[in-house]
């Protein structure tokens, strides 16, 4: 089991950066695949990002891609997820997630944070 927190959502303009953080605790967060998923309203839960236990595999949908950088440190047990560049359509409710997968569907994964608040600008 592993219980997951996020943290470092807010408001933001258009074209500026944020840093969203996922603090884990529980047992053996190193041996599972952490990802970023986000929900806007009325659309469903998609797939933004992950990246393995190893760190040898890192994945991010194509909307994000060149814009959002995914990391982790398993010394803090801690997942990032580092937006520039940002968009008012990347307006979203996003979670951090984490299953011994490296699939993308939000059912493969099992734990789940309760979701910080990224509000976008034009």
């Amino acid at each position: 089991q592993v219980q997951l927190v996020e943290s470092g959502g807010g408001l933001v303009q258009a074209g500026g950066s944020l840093r969203l953080s996922c603090a884990a605790s529980g047992r053996s967060f190193d041996t599972y695949t952490v990802a970023w998923f986000r929900q806007a309203p009325g659309k469903e839960r998609e797939f933004v990002s992950s990246y393995s236990r190893a760190g040898d595999i890192t994945a991010y949908a194509d909307s994000v891609k060149g814009r959002f950088t995914i990391s982790r440190d398993n010394a803090k047990n801690t997942a990032y997820l580092q937006m520039t560049n940002l968009r008012p359509e990347d307006t979203a409710v996003y979670f951090c997630a984490a299953e011994r997968t490296l699939r993308r569907g939000k059912e493969d994964y099992n734990f789940w944070g309760q979701g910080t608040q990224v509000t976008v600008s034009a």
